[in-house]
């Protein structure tokens, strides 16, 4: 009983912990995808209504408007978004290989990312865990692809970019796009430690109370087990040993042990009740086998002694004293017969 209650318990916990961290991992994606629509709709506000307004503005101010790019305001309002308490850890980026604005450039981390993407184009989002700044976080990220002919105006070619552009950003980055390529990953990060660290509180309390209700479990059947199985089997075994042994008596029967398991009205109580005759045929056959040994014990010491009196009787010595003794018998008889044969002497 105890291998199965820690063989259940460690069952119970790999099960348990697999489900657990799968509905953490769940509503830590859930999150980011949250996070994720809401930046894309940022995006398309943007493109829709932003840059048709700064169109005209975007090609006379000596200066670039980035709030017309549809990444810096989605950045920007992210950035916003953490001001709040509740999100100061959430971080949204659009990694790329080839930003305009430096602050996009992609980590060796998100460069794989960006590969994978490369490679299989019909991937459409890859999730899971990395550290970021020394923390565990929950990354998903989505491929950014080029969609709208509008960013063709900044970012085809450096002769063809607005003037602000280039004096703001410089010549070398964010130029070569074309239609359809993917020119970002949207990686957003949501901390994933203290959700992990909940859901492993709650994994700890579950398998607190599933150890708890197992070991009543176990210690009840084993209870009951040990009162209506193992009890009576001793009880059975005793009464065995003792037929083995030839120590067994008619009051073992009687015993109240014994006769609690012979009125059972289930297996172990017919088992006792066959027992029981099995039990009083042994010791019936070992009463009478006994009688007859003493029996036969002492019809072989009457014919030991028949057999030694027959010896003793048969031996030269005794018909030698048998003969002596018949001469002295008949010379008690003819007292004469000694005299007269003791004068002719």
């Amino acid at each position: 009983m105890v291998v199965i209650f820690f063989v259940a318990i460690a069952a119970s916990w790999l099960v348990l912990s697999r489900l657990v961290e799968r509905r953490a991992e769940e509503d830590v994606a859930r999150q980011g995808s949250i996070l994720i629509e809401a930046m894309n709709a940022v995006r398309r506000y943007t493109t829709a209504h932003i840059n048709p307004l700064l169109a005209d503005e975007l090609v006379t101010q000596p200066e670039f408007i980035s709030e017309t790019v549809p990444a810096y305001s989605a950045r920007e309002v992210f950035e916003n978004l953490r001001q709040n308490e509740l999100y100061s850890d959430f971080f949204y980026k659009e990694a790329s290989n080839n930003p305009t604005n430096p602050r996009n450039t992609a980590d060796p981390f998100e460069t794989q990312i960006l590969q994978t993407f490369y490679t299989d184009p019909d991937t459409q989002e890859i999730s899971g865990f990395r550290n970021l700044d020394g923390e565990r976080v929950f990354y998903s990220a989505r491929p950014l692809r080029l969609s709208s002919e509008t960013c063709l105006q900044c970012h085809s070619d450096p002769a063809v970019a607005p003037a602000s552009l280039i004096n703001t950003y410089g010549p070398e980055a964010g130029f070569g796009w074309q239609m359809n390529d993917i020119i970002a990953a949207q990686m957003i990060y949501v901390p994933a430690e203290e959700v992990l660290s909940n859901a492993q509180s709650t994994l700890n309390l579950v398998m607190a109370g599933v150890t708890i209700v197992f070991l009543a479990v176990v210690l009840v059947v084993n209870f009951l087990l040990h009162r209506a199985v193992v009890s009576p089997i001793m009880t059975i075994a005793g009464l065995a040993n003792k037929i083995s042994s030839d120590s067994l008596n008619e009051g073992d029967l009687d015993s109240p042990e014994f006769q609690r398991v012979s009125r059972r009205s289930d297996e172990l109580g017919n088992m006792a009740t066959v027992f029981r005759q099995m039990a009083h045929s042994v010791v019936q056959r070992e009463t009478q086998l006994k009688q007859e040994v003493v029996r036969l014990q002492v019809e072989i010491d009457q014919v030991k002694r028949a057999q030694q009196v027959n010896e003793i009787t048969s031996s030269e010595y005794f018909k030698s004293l048998k003969e002596q003794a018949a001469e002295l018998r008949a010379q008690r008889k003819n007292p004469g017969n000694l005299t007269l044969g003791t004068s002719e002497a």
